[in-house]
């Protein structure tokens, strides 16, 4: 019997998903997390309930700076792979997270964000930290023969997301009659790819890993940016409500816009969005009415 997947992050937006992507195809899964408090922990919570009776998955909650835990949780189990959406060295592949951030602001032009141009002009500690991450990761795989994977998600949305995302937050205050900020004037526009996607991409990449020794970043996205108050109309169609909204500049740090070119990804799995942003947004809203217990 193949030894389970180790999924970190297991209670996040991501990890949840993708574990049940992979117990659905017959995967054993063991998902670590430490349900920190960053955000509504009972939202964490609730996305592990929804494994209770699923034999295949087991749950640890451990931190995964604790060496010692970690990796006796490794050894106990003969983990070879890992999704690590939270990893530890010491695996046939390793996948990560990195972002779209670490492009940077450049101009948008007729094609979508490639892999191999530069990324060396982060306008935030969070994408200089992404970046920094890839470039550990790269010279780890080269010093230790070690094959990673980075995967640079475009602003994944869909149920079970983060409460601090644009579309969940601004559903919360529609719903409440409260206004929004709209930053960047309104004229920012972005990559929004759904849960689903995100996740057949992160298992295509996790099934297809490069040879040992190399380092490889991809993009998943939908390919397909969308204006700012473009996603908030669809939004606004569907929760049934419109927003008040307050304009406001552009926030320092954040990119007028982001769009992926998922032709390598593509090449290599197949990957190909599927689900568009009125879709993707309506069965957010469903989710969000049932989770929230939101009367239509």
């Amino acid at each position: 019997m193949p030894a389970p997947i180790l999924v970190t992050g297991a209670a996040g937006f991501i990890g949840h998903a993708v574990a049940h992507r992979l117990l659905a195809r017959g995967e054993r899964v063991i998902g670590v997390d430490i349900v920190n408090d960053y955000y509504d922990p009972a939202l964490k919570e609730a996305r592990l309930a929804t494994f209770s009776g699923i034999n295949s998955f087991a749950f640890e909650r451990i931190d995964i700076a604790d060496a010692a835990q970690m990796a006796a949780l490794v050894r106990d189990n003969n983990i070879v792979r890992v999704v690590h959406l939270a990893a530890q060295a010491g695996f046939e592949h390793l996948v990560y997270a990195s972002s779209s951030s670490v492009y940077g602001d450049k101009p948008m032009g007729g094609e979508g964000f490639k892999e191999d141009e530069p990324a060396n002009d982060p306008v935030s500690l969070y994408a200089a930290t992404k970046r920094a991450c890839e470039l550990m990761s790269q010279s780890y795989a080269n010093l230790y023969g070690f094959p990673q994977t980075g995967l640079r998600f475009f602003t994944v949305y869909g149920p079970w997301g983060r409460p601090d995302m644009a579309y969940f937050s601004f559903t919360q205050k529609i719903l409440k009659g409260e206004a929004i900020e709209v930053y960047g004037d309104g004229k920012m526009a972005r990559d929004f790819t759904y849960i689903d996607d995100i996740v057949d991409g992160i298992i295509g990449a996790l099934d297809n890993p490069p040879a040992r020794g190399d380092h490889r970043v991809l993009n998943i996205g939908d390919s397909h940016p969308v204006g700012l108050m473009d996603m908030i109309e669809t939004l606004e169609k569907a929760i049934g409500h419109e927003a008040v909204k307050v304009m406001r500049p552009m926030q320092p740090g954040d990119v007028t816009a982001t769009y992926a070119d998922v032709s390598k990804l593509h090449a290599l799995t197949g990957y190909k969005p599927k689900v568009m942003l009125a879709e993707g947004l309506e069965k957010f809203a469903a989710w969000f009415r049932e989770y929230y217990r939101v009367v239509p």
